[in-house]
């Protein structure tokens, strides 16, 4: 365990393993041991690097608000000190998120990226603020003290793990439901807000990305971030018997998985644009993406078995 100080803030970090770099980055209340199961699977080829975000795990709090763009801060300014060069970036939720935003403004810091389950992806219309908020409210709840939460929170996360494999890690998150409540709403909070829209972003993105999906996923079903997906110039799907986060719910699949993309990531990406900068204004970007397929599409579609059941044929 190592702590570096960046963008303002604390943040611890754990290695193991030796390889290549693999930067693993966590949903929100959730924390960097989500990842010791795959870190247990692949430390023999590669170094894991899990990250907990501020306020979350053994890092400090955070005087900023939780947000993707909060944490796509956090990790522009860590990456340079974890890595000695581009890292393979494994984000969930919130953190896939966070991944997205970097890859794009820094590509030379991200070689290629594995998106579980991830946000920014989807339309942020009337339905899905709603549905946000609604959430946002739950959590809000909790950090007041509400009576019932821990008990409610309990029934919601058997719904978001519901694997026996996740349930170690199930059970932590759980006892540690107060304590998470006000990070889980702020995070919330910011993802009706029009900036967590990410897809604007996605043309600027060069590097591999396999979208490693879980099937049982009820808060961001596949079929609703499918038409951003198919964006992506370079992308493979595989979907998983999972709820939320298929490295934990599914952690020998993954791995395998996770080992076959790896190992054809070219060695050495082509120079790519120097990235966006972080002030686009809102206006300039696209109210929608459009929902066909990219024209390259993915550069090995065998790679992976379950690409035409994803729908990206």
């Amino acid at each position: 365990m190592e702590f570096h100080d960046v963008a303002g803030t604390r943040v611890a970090v754990s290695r193991s393993g030796r390889g290549p770099a693999v930067v693993c980055l966590h949903a929100t209340g959730h924390g960097a041991r989500d990842y010791e199961p795959l870190a247990a699977r692949i430390g023999g080829s590669f170094e894991v690097i899990a990250v907990d975000w501020p306020g979350q795990g053994r890092s400090a709090p955070d005087a900023a608000p939780a947000s993707a763009s909060r944490y796509a801060r956090v990790l522009e300014e860590l990456l340079p000190l974890v890595t000695s060069g581009p890292a393979i970036l494994i984000g969930c939720s919130i953190g896939g998120a966070a991944a997205i935003e970097v890859a794009a403004r820094r590509p030379d810091l991200v070689r290629a990226m594995v998106l579980c389950d991830t946000g920014g992806l989807v339309e942020i219309d009337r339905m899905t603020r709603f549905a946000i908020l609604r959430m946002h409210s739950f959590f809000a709840a909790g950090a007041r003290g509400a009576w019932w939460f821990g008990a409610a929170f309990a029934m919601y996360y058997r719904m978001v793990l519901p694997s026996k494999a996740a349930r170690g890690q199930r059970d932590r998150i759980v006892a540690s439901a107060r304590e998470i409540a006000p990070v889980l709403a702020e995070a919330w909070k910011s993802f009706a807000e029009p900036q967590a829209d990410l897809r604007w972003l996605i043309s600027q993105i060069h590097c591999p990305v396999l979208f490693a999906w879980a099937g049982k996923d009820r808060i961001l079903p596949w079929a609703r971030t499918r038409p951003a997906a198919e964006t992506f110039e370079d992308y493979r799907v595989e979907m998983f018997r999972a709820g939320h986060a298929a490295f934990l719910e599914d952690p020998d699949r993954f791995a395998d998985s996770f080992r076959r993309f790896a190992h054809k990531i070219p060695a050495r990406t082509p120079a790519q644009p120097a990235g966006i900068s972080a002030g686009r204004p809102a206006e300039s970007r696209p109210a929608a993406m459009p929902g066909a397929a990219a024209a390259n599409g993915p550069r090995d579609a065998a790679a992976i078995g379950t690409w035409k059941q994803a729908g990206a044929a």
